[in-house]
């Protein structure tokens, strides 16, 4: 019962942390700039993988979406890849989680199904580490950007689809660890099973072990009559 609740919990984990890296790839603000006039801030510069945008006071928006993949950067297309590969994988492991939680139906047996929590967790585990490499690479050019005294154009800082996207990783991180440690949970113990036999008494042992010696010889019986001693 505990085993199941601990399973319970970790895809509570896999899920929330799967949803939110999902969530990181329609959100706006990956970077995010502004620029601030005598009272109230001006203009908004914010930016993601897919376009760039402008914010005016008045709240207007002007987006222009990047022209061509072929011709982003490449930090850019590395981010769109590693975070389209850990959605994928968060929803394959959510499938394998289900098939390998001990309260649901389908699976097999106990060993089979820890199998499969196994696996599921390291599919977590890998979604984890792809969404948390593509946002600390975005997050890498941006402050590398801020603090080079020779870049001289507009310099952006950490946006909320960052820390949305690192605390996805780090729930589905923990969470298809516990997933791969319940395997070992689950392995049977094997039990010792130790056979009594009744200690024997010599003389008893001797009478059978002679009884057997003189059934199985085949010399005949000697017969004597009553005048052999005499």
């Amino acid at each position: 019962m505990a085993s199941a609740s601990v399973e319970i919990l970790a895809f509570l984990l896999v899920v929330s942390g799967w949803v939110l890296v999902s969530s990181t790839l329609p959100t706006d603000y990956w970077k995010v700039s502004s620029i601030d006039g005598t009272v109230i801030t001006t203009a908004t510069f914010w930016s993601n993988l897919w376009k760039t945008c402008v914010t005016d006071s008045t709240g207007v928006s002007n987006c222009k979406d990047f022209p061509s993949m072929l011709a982003l950067d490449g930090y850019i297309q590395a981010c769109r890849g590693l975070m389209i590969a850990a959605v994928c994988l968060g929803f394959f492991g959510s499938v394998f989680a289900l098939i390998g939680m001990k309260c649901t139906k389908v699976g097999g047996s106990d060993q089979t199904k820890a199998k499969i929590a196994c696996f599921a967790g390291v599919i977590f585990i890998l979604s984890g580490l792809s969404s948390l490499t593509g946002c600390s690479l975005y997050a890498h050019r941006i402050t590398s950007e801020f603090f080079d005294p020779t870049f001289i154009a507009q310099k952006y800082e950490l946006g909320a689809a960052l820390f949305i996207g690192w605390a996805g990783a780090s729930l589905c991180i923990i969470g298809g660890s516990i997933f791969c440690f319940s395997i070992a949970e689950n392995k049977p113990t094997p039990r010792m099973v130790y056979a009594y036999n009744k200690s024997a008494s010599v003389m008893s042992a001797r009478t059978r072990t002679y009884s057997a010696d003189f059934k199985t010889s085949k010399i005949p019986p000697k017969h004597f009559d009553k005048n052999a001693y005499v």
